[in-house]
């Protein structure tokens, strides 16, 4: 399990290394171009339910810690997929990822 650490919080947002990878690289995408938005994610039963929205910035420290040393091949469809959730007036959020024939390797 990798890590999301926004803003030097103590609080940590465990994500699994594979989701993670393509978070980063939509995140990563968005915040290159200077454009802001919101993530939210939802806490699940085992921890209490519930959900929580952050806001992205530029400007704010955050971090993706990932638990394995290897990156996996990315599905870009699942980068745009995201991507367009970013770009939605709910923000940024988890979809399921789609099967894709061709994936990529890179960050």
């Amino acid at each position: 399990m990798g890590r999301l650490i926004y803003n030097s919080s103590s609080r940590e947002i465990e994500i699994d290394d594979r989701t993670l990878a393509h978070l980063r690289v939509a995140i990563l995408n968005k915040l290159r171009r200077s454009e802001s938005f919101a993530m939210t994610w939802e806490h699940g039963v085992e921890n209490g339910s519930g959900r929580t929205t952050i806001w992205l910035h530029e400007s704010i420290p955050l971090q993706f810690v990932f638990s394995g040393n290897r990156p996996p091949k990315l599905n870009r469809l699942w980068i745009e997929q995201l991507l367009l959730s970013a770009n939605s007036t709910t923000g940024l959020h988890y979809v399921p990822e789609p099967p894709e024939h061709e994936e990529f390797e890179g960050d």
